[in-house]
């Protein structure tokens, strides 16, 4: 959020899916680099590397590689290594970075993560940041990688110093599953194994292969015939057990039993009805969906509706891809969730179309403002930014030195009457998670319980109407669901918002767009923020739309639309100037057109949707101050606009 706000948190967005190899560090004193391979004089050996990245000759900052990368699309051209580490230890991440943005960081402290940034050189700039471990962590992933619409970055002679930790052999992997088999061939996959760097597969008890990634497929096999199947998961310390076994049978000479569906989505809800689409596979004549476990219904083609159902509830939904000769592996699953009987998600009390605007609790430039200072065109304000505290997962709010300093006094008394002055006109305040400090984690039951019970706390304390989500440094789906409705089961209505970057919300699969389908029953609005983005994707996957445009709003606004999102419950996020956000600041009345052609298909731009959505939410800006700074221009002209949507 802002130009100082939204890019801290961007350099680890993308690490929830990147896969890394786990290297060993003998135990070693604080001045040993822990790195292997630290300056690419192996080329990309030791490190886990997007196919966009690679070694070269020059320009090099010492010996005679480094890495080059440039992002492209939804690839980040990012380099990752797991070290060995030793619980309750300080570590300093050092490297150096020429070219075009580059990000260096940590992931998997166990405390707060960290990382930094260059915004482009003409020549090697060190980076460092630092980390301490928590009490049971043995291993981290740092990492490198670029940023979409930047150019090529280099980067070498990376070191990572503190005390160095054991490798052990890895666990059994879990979950072997076959996902699918053709007359000749068995598909398989498995959980990862934590500190593996590569797995082994047994056939019938002889090892056929090895792979670096969770999936494997074994060829040239005889049809009509089963085999047994097993996994080890490796790293430099040994080979660990084998995992439980699973038969896979490969289909007759003739027709091939299909392989599985992939790419299934919830495409709407109801209050009692979910609704489905998914992939073809190849050579399927039917579909069998499961709810739950349990087979529901059957299909033909590629999408189906679930009726039925009980309202405000989750269920889990698989798909299986069917011929003559046999029934698929099942799909990956996903959750759809039937609305509130009387309409979707939390809603808090809000209009029908809400303006959302960030009030900032420090000072960087813009407009110092209190509280009661936000006038009533903002319908929703979210304090930016709670903070960090000591307990992973909890967090904690006071009102800033800063700003108070600014004002010519403000305490957290005065922030509270404030809230209370906004409440008695109307207006509802709400306290933001993320943002440049939003270093917050919450991946375990653990970590959300402390999430949940201290989020409970701030509002009692302070009287906020919920909570927002702007963790720019990725969040765990499970979790964090597990977490928010914990806090909506004690205070029920509440107010749930999330403030995901464009990248977060480009497909169903990713983990932003997933905990807002997991939250879908208790979630208010999903403003995205169309900022700071570059070209991307939007829903008919044709081209990439340049931001600051209205087809760049509307083309991306669209894909949260068809991939389950009640138009309730999407808005669209700007800056409120150019002042707020590195790019993608458009003209408000641009906003408003993008409003109109989503809601009504008027005033579109040169992309057109497939669909209508009335009732879409509102808009969103960074920030109340930013607007402030410029004469309110924003919700002067957006928030009157929002009473001529359906």
């Amino acid at each position: 959020m802002g130009l100082n706000k939204w890019i801290a948190g961007i350099a680890v967005a993308v690490l929830a899916t990147a896969g890394a190899a786990l290297l060993p560090s003998a135990s070693a004193s604080a001045a040993t680099n822990l790195v292997n391979n630290p300056g690419f004089e192996s080329g990309t050996s030791g490190w886990t590397c997007s196919t966009l990245d690679h070694a070269v000759t020059t320009p090099v900052h010492g010996g005679t590689s480094a890495l080059t990368g440039t992002a492209a699309g939804q690839d980040f051209a990012q380099c990752t290594q797991v070290v060995a580490v030793q619980p309750s230890s300080a570590y300093t991440l050092t490297g150096f970075v020429d070219g075009g943005f580059a990000f260096i960081g940590d992931t998997g402290t166990g405390t707060t993560d960290s990382s930094t940034f260059s915004q482009g050189t003409s020549s090697y700039t060190q980076l460092t940041t630092s980390f301490n471990t928590g009490a049971s962590t043995t291993s981290v992933t740092i990492f490198v990688h670029g940023w979409f619409g930047q150019p090529t970055f280099f980067a070498d002679d990376f070191t990572l110093t503190g005390p160095g930790g054991t490798v052990t052999v890895p666990s059994a992997p879990a979950g072997l599953s076959v996902t699918g088999s053709t007359s000749s061939t068995v598909s398989l996959s498995w959980s990862a194994a934590t500190g593996a760097t590569g797995y082994n597969v047994y056939r019938n008890g002889t090892k056929v292969g090895s792979a670096t990634g969770t999936t494997f497929t074994d060829s040239g096999l005889a049809a009509s015939t089963t085999f047994t199947y097993q996994v080890t998961a490796t790293n430099s310390a040994g080979e660990s057990a084998k995992s439980a076994s699973v038969s896979g049978t490969t289909a007759g000479s003739g027709t091939s039993v299909p392989a599985a569906p992939t790419g299934l989505r919830v495409t709407g809800t109801t209050s009692s009805s979910v609704s489905l689409s998914w992939t073809a596979s190849t050579g399927a004549t039917g579909y069998n969906v499961y709810r739950n476990g349990t087979k529901v219904g059957s299909a033909t083609t590629t999408s189906f509706t679930n009726t039925g159902l009980a309202a405000s509830t989750t269920f889990s939904y698989a798909v299986t891809a069917t011929n003559t000769a046999g029934e698929s592996a099942k799909s990956a699953a996903v959750n759809g969730t039937t609305g509130a009987s009387g309409g979707n998600g939390g809603g808090g009390g809000l209009p029908a179309h809400i303006l959302t605007g960030y009030w900032q609790d420090f000072t960087n430039g813009a407009m110092p403002l209190r509280l009661s200072a936000v006038p009533t065109t903002y319908d929703l304000v979210a304090v930016a930014f709670a903070n960090a505290t000591g307990t992973p997962g909890a967090v904690s709010y006071t009102t800033d030195s800063g700003l108070s300093s600014a004002l010519g006094g403000y305490t957290d008394a005065n922030f509270t009457s404030d809230i209370a002055t906004l409440h008695s006109r109307g207006q509802k305040v709400i306290i933001s998670v993320g943002g440049q400090n939003g270093t917050i984690s919450v991946s375990d039951s653990s970590s959300a319980s402390n999430f949940a019970s201290s989020i409970n706390s701030l509002m009692n304390q302070f009287g906020f109407d919920g909570v927002d989500i702007d963790l720019e440094n990725g969040v765990n789906p499970q979790f964090m669901a597990q977490a928010l409705h914990s806090v909506a089961a004690s205070h029920p209505g509440m107010i749930i918002t999330l403030a995901p970057q464009t990248i977060d919300m480009q497909s169903t699969g990713g983990d932003y767009f997933q905990l807002a389908l997991d939250i879908k029953d208790v979630l208010t609005v999903v403003n995205t923020q169309y900022y700071n983005s570059g070209s991307m994707l939007g829903c008919d996957q044709n081209q990439a739309y340049s931001e600051a445009t209205e087809n760049f709003m509307t083309a991306l606004a669209c894909i949260q639309l068809q991939g389950g999102l009640s138009p309730s419950q999407v808005g669209l996020g700007l800056p409120a100037n150019a002042n707020g956000a590195g790019s993608g600041a458009v003209a408000p009345s641009l906003v408003n057109n993008a409003l109109d052609c989503l809601d009504m298909g008027t005033n579109c731009g040169t992309f057109r949707p497939p669909s209508t959505w009335p009732g879409l939410r509102g808009a969103m800006d960074w920030s109340i101050n930013w607007d402030a700074s410029n004469g309110f221009a924003f919700a002067n002209t957006v928030h009157p606009h929002l009473s001529t949507l359906k």
